[in-house]
């Protein structure tokens, strides 16, 4: 127990650059190996046809959701957890950890309601091309009825990223993701005598991986994570540490379900032109999340860190935390700038593209990477705000992101009736996102100086 201890107080007394690299590359890795796992998938699927990789596009708003409400309250979770044990808090600690299971299972529910009864109408309202709806709905439907395994896998990566141990939190995703990799063709493409399922292929590997990543979680935090135990009896409803952890992590939340909106509304807008438009802007997340995830790596490590030191009332080790945070972020985005400019056609080439594709996504890679510039400081400013119990200013800067600025730029552009054109609307609403980031992290630093410059209650 001592040594638990000591593993998690290093928060608070390691230098921050060092400390901020030590929780956040392990996470760094996984989320990259996550995201090989999801561009393998897409290439496998493009392999196929390109209604298949058009069709996972179509997929991709209400698969975000999914996730979403598992990341939301994981992050709410997290910083929970991490403020209690910054407290010295263990048996609250738990009880956070066991409402966390609780959850899991209730937001698991959701969604096998949406996927009996919601995912045709869904489908069906993005695209008129019968042979991309049966596409993504049978993909749509296994994940989601599939999709206890999310919840449990992100659930038990979140509690071992508390404490502190973000090899173990990194050894989940990768197991999970490489399996879904190994699998992917054996579904796919019917190797080894098994049928030939194509996008539903890619579904059932999908949810395979991530129960063996959610069994790998579960075995790692029984077995290794003693300073935060679970007991059977805390796996219930407590409607208090329900309310705290939606309090932060909702607003997570909603920015997810804004932009699942947002993705399944520039389908609608780009669909009209073309599906091939629809599949370039599938192929565009799955490239950009190589440089996207690692900057959320860098946040999934932030929280904690700036969780455990306000609990600690450590002002400015708070402070220097974000602006290694920043200073990280930025060399991914910067990178993802320089390679999106530089070898376009490389990175498209690998989703065996029609010469339409190909003309089509060169531009949009190029136009839409201009956003890069801004986008690692938005990021790590809305983490740092979700950290200081201030989510609500990253559920404002999202909204002013995608629904005030990236849809209806969007949808004016498209008026000029050249599809192109579109993807000027992704830097215009990045640099909104960046005059609100900067208003309301002001605001949450301010509101922290605060609260630490009044002496805590005995």
């Amino acid at each position: 127990m001592a040594a638990a201890r000591i593993d998690s107080r290093r928060m608070g007394e390691m230098p921050e650059g060092k400390l901020l690299l030590t929780m956040a590359v392990p996470m760094i890795l996984s989320m990259l190996v996550q995201a090989l796992y999801n561009v393998v998938d897409s290439i496998y699927v493009a392999r196929v046809s390109e209604d298949c990789l058009s069709a996972l596009s179509l997929a991709f708003p209400a698969q975000n959701v999914m996730i979403g409400l598992a990341t939301g309250t994981g992050v709410g979770v997290s910083t929970l957890v991490s403020r209690a044990l910054g407290r010295q808090d263990q048996r609250e600690a738990s009880r956070i950890a066991g409402t966390a299971i609780f959850l899991s299972l209730c937001c698991w529910l959701l969604m096998v309601l949406f996927g009996l009864f919601g995912v045709g109408s869904f489908i069906r309202a993005q695209t008129r091309v019968e042979s991309i709806r049966s596409y993504a709905d049978a993909y749509l439907r296994i994940v989601t009825i599939g999709s206890l395994f999310v919840y449990l896998e992100v659930c038990m990566q979140r509690l071992l990223q508390s404490t502190g141990m973000t090899h173990l939190s990194m050894w989940t995703q990768m197991i999970g993701a490489v399996t879904n990799i190994i699998l992917d063709p054996f579904f796919i493409y019917g190797w080894l005598g098994l049928p030939a399922m194509g996008t539903a292929g890619a579904a059932i590997a999908t949810v395979i991986g991530q129960a063996t990543g959610a069994l790998c979680g579960v075995l790692f935090h029984l077995r290794l994570n003693r300073e935060l135990p679970l007991y059977l009896r805390d796996i219930r409803a407590h409607g208090q540490i329900i309310a705290s952890i939606y309090r932060i992590g909702f607003p997570s939340i909603l920015m997810m379900v804004i932009g699942s909106l947002t993705n399944y509304l520039m389908n609608i807008i780009l669909g009209a032109f073309t599906s091939t438009a629809v599949a370039v802007y599938g192929v565009y997340f799955k490239i950009q999340s190589f440089f996207f995830m690692p900057v959320f790596g860098i946040n999934n490590g932030l929280i904690p860190i700036i969780g455990y030191n306000y609990g600690a009332r450590k002002k400015e080790r708070i402070y220097r935390t974000i602006r290694f945070g920043v200073l990280y972020a930025c060399c991914f985005m910067f990178l993802g700038l320089f390679l999106f400019h530089l070898i376009p056609q490389v990175l498209l080439g690998i989703f065996s593209p029609s010469a339409v594709m190909l003309d089509i996504g060169v531009k949009a890679l190029r136009r839409i990477s201009l956003s890069f510039l801004f986008a690692g400081f938005c990021i790590v400013a809305g983490s740092t705000c979700q950290a200081l119990d201030r989510s609500v200013n990253s559920l404002c800067v999202s909204i002013l992101r995608q629904v005030v600025a990236l849809i209806p730029s969007a949808w004016l552009l498209s008026r000029t009736g050249d599809v192109n054109m579109v993807w000027w609307s992704f830097p215009i609403a990045e640099i909104v996102s960046l005059v609100a980031s900067a208003f309301f992290l002001r605001s949450a630093l301010r509101g922290m100086e605060r609260t630490l410059a009044t002496p805590p209650e005995d």
